[in-house]
């Protein structure tokens, strides 16, 4: 009667959790719902969904994320799949590996970045594509 089932991903889409400034996390954050975050967090991020760092954050750590907007400060290891969206506000340092990145003037972009190119399209041998499901 009292039984509640786990919402799918779609139930948790226009949902975003939040981080407000002034908060301070040390260790690791997972989500399936897109996060902001203007706080401080010391540690690894991963999620499914969208994660933007807000003016005042910052990230040291290790990000895993479908997209990314970052406005503050982030130092470590980000892994965008889709677009990685850097404001003109922001700092990076470290390594991206994104899908698409997006740099807005006056940004300071101090990483080595490896773009990876449609992991769903590989070319067969007589120059044809293919789509392949991803997981």
């Amino acid at each position: 009667m009292f039984d509640k089932k786990a919402k799918p991903y779609t139930d948790l889409l226009g949902k975003t959790n939040r981080i407000v400034e002034g908060t301070i996390i040390k260790g690791d954050i997972i989500s399936q719902a897109d996060f902001r975050l203007d706080g401080e967090l010391t540690g690894n991020f991963q999620s499914t969904g969208k994660l933007v760092i807000g003016p005042a954050g910052s990230v040291t750590g290790d990000i895993v994320c479908n997209n990314a907007d970052i406005e503050g400060k982030f130092n470590g290891t980000i892994q965008v799949t889709e677009i990685l969206n850097v404001k003109a506000t922001a700092s990076i340092h470290g390594e991206v590996t994104v899908g698409k990145l997006s740099v807005e003037p006056g940004a300071d972009f101090s990483a080595s970045c490896t773009m990876n190119t449609d992991a769903k399209k590989q070319s067969l041998p007589d120059g044809q594509e293919t789509k392949q499901k991803s997981n």
